[in-house]
């Protein structure tokens, strides 16, 4: 049996549209620049991140005798509904549709269960598995890392989800992609908050998409009006990406944009119940309610709409702690 081939046709009938392998031998590619960001402390308040640090250091340790890692990914852009406007806040494209946890970890299972039955020995995941998984897809070929620590594929983008499955059989390594990101800093100069310490170096600390989607406290005051009209997520440094330009439209009714923008007043007034019931499947739901209605306050009091006043008022007389905080924020922002 082709074993290559093999993969490339159970991955194909479950959607992926890209496949790259690399060989393993050892310890994973670029362990010791992910120490150093765990010691640096800019996981912040992501701790998962530093757990599992065994096996992403050493596959081996799930699958003995690990011989390659393959590398394959499942594209997700589409464009952006028009804005309407109004008391309205966008989400970035990751999460328009279904979590891709769900999606992208339910069709590896499946390659993973083939290849089991063929008696081949292996194991892999999604990036919620101890797998580093971007260092593997550089590794693979599968793109390259942007100064904007995106992995980006060279006349396609960087709108991808990856997964990694590591097998105990050896196949032909593609080779490794060239930087091409040049003397660009688009990435760079468009991040709203300057998260970049410098290229290729992120400080999440200081990103839209960790104090949205990953932290539970109070959003420093300081980042609040550079948030502008992100709810969850932020796209600001992959959109400007020349790599971005035209990428294509991928034919995944499930990654369809449900959730491009939110009604704000909603998020404020409505259940935590409504909200869990709406979201369900989404990645929308990692922050939590108040998480959310916290997001919310933010952008309300960027937009500069005063109509926001009265509902921003009851969320400061009667929400929990966090929200009311950001609410009060909100008002003075509007002089309300």
């Amino acid at each position: 049996m082709d074993l290559r081939r093999h993969i490339e046709t159970l991955a194909a009938r479950h959607g992926f549209v890209h496949l790259r392998a690399a060989t393993v031998d050892g310890t994973t590619p670029d362990i010791d620049r992910y120490d150093a960001f765990l010691a640096g402390g800019f996981h912040g308040e992501m701790a998962w991140m530093g757990t599992g640090r065994a096996v992403r250091a050493d596959p081996g340790l799930r699958v003995p005798g690990v011989r390659s890692a393959v590398v394959l990914a499942l594209e997700h852009h589409h464009r952006r509904p028009p804005d309407p406007g109004g008391l309205t806040g966008q989400v970035a494209r990751y999460a328009w549709g279904r979590d891709y946890h769900n999606l992208v970890g339910k069709r590896l299972r499946k390659v993973i269960r083939s290849l089991r039955r063929d008696g081949v020995a292996c194991w892999g995941g999604v990036d919620t598995a101890p797998i580093f998984e971007r260092a593997w897809a550089r590794e693979s070929g599968l793109g390259y890392r942007g100064k904007n620590a995106v992995q980006i594929l060279p006349a396609r983008g960087s709108w991808m989800f990856l997964a990694v499955v590591f097998l105990a059989e050896p196949l032909e390594p593609d080779r490794p992609l060239n930087d091409h990101c040049g003397s660009c800093t688009r990435c760079l100069t468009a991040c709203p908050t300057d998260a970049f310490v410098g290229p290729y170096q992120l400080d999440p600390r200081a990103c839209i998409a960790y104090w949205t989607i990953e932290a539970r406290g109070s959003i420093p005051e300081h980042l609040r009006p550079s948030f502008g009209r992100w709810v969850f997520g932020c796209d600001a440094c992959q959109e400007v990406c020349p790599h971005n330009a035209a990428p294509p439209e991928p034919d995944e009714d499930e990654l369809r944009p449900r959730h491009a923008w939110l009604d704000l007043p909603w998020l404020l007034e409505a259940t935590d119940e409504a909200l869990r019931s709406r979201f369900t499947g989404t990645p929308l739901r990692r922050p939590g309610a108040d998480g959310l209605r916290r997001n919310a306050c933010v952008v309300l009091g960027n937009l500069g709409d005063r109509s926001a006043v009265p509902l921003l008022r009851r969320s400061a007389d009667g929400g929990s702690p966090l929200v009311a905080e950001h609410a009060r924020w909100a008002l003075q922002r509007l002089g309300g």
